[in-house]
């Protein structure tokens, strides 16, 4: 296992090693990643593990934990949303071989070269973990905006209802 995450790696030769990195990277790191945030404090922890599986199938585990500060499309406020990613990528060297994968397994098309950037990978899973539309759990809208509730409404119809002069009337 390696605490340091290399620049680069051949992806080929990492599978034959079955080679594993692990640590922690900051978010501030990842720039397409931090386009897409609130904030870029924070760091991501993360595990790699390249390996073949029972079917000689080259792959790269992916697990990495963030916490990722987003803004909410509810209140416009930023919160932390804590991400975590754990997948595994089949290795191919051309789109052809995306059929042999398995169900389950997503394709990561490796260069001619074999070179691998492990930042951008980790970077690329997650920016596809992030929320479509990044609502806060615990947030709620403010009643002007929201209006008032159907209780609230009924009641108020029932007072305001012209006919309920009538209805006072005939009682008597």
């Amino acid at each position: 296992m390696s605490v340091t995450l290399p620049e680069s790696v051949d992806a080929w030769r990492m599978v034959s090693a079955r080679r594993s990195f692990e640590g922690e990277l900051p978010v501030v790191a990842m720039k397409r990643l931090g386009g897409a945030l609130a904030g870029t404090e924070g760091t991501a922890r993360y595990e790699l593990d390249f390996g073949r599986d029972e079917f000689g199938t080259a792959y790269l585990d992916v697990r990495v934990q963030a916490p990722l500060t987003l803004t909410c499309q509810r209140s416009l406020e930023p919160f932390v949303l804590p991400v975590a990613v754990d997948s595994r990528l089949g290795l191919i060297r051309s789109e052809r071989d995306e059929a042999a994968l398995p169900p389950q397994v997503e394709p990561l098309l490796i260069a001619d070269d074999g070179k691998l950037s492990l930042v951008d990978v980790i970077e690329d899973e997650l920016l596809l973990a992030l929320p479509l539309v990044p609502v806060n759990p615990d947030s709620t809208l403010p009643e002007e905006v929201v209006g008032p509730s159907p209780e609230e409404i009924s009641s108020e119809r029932r007072s305001d209802n012209p006919f309920a002069v009538l209805r006072e009337l005939k009682k008597t």
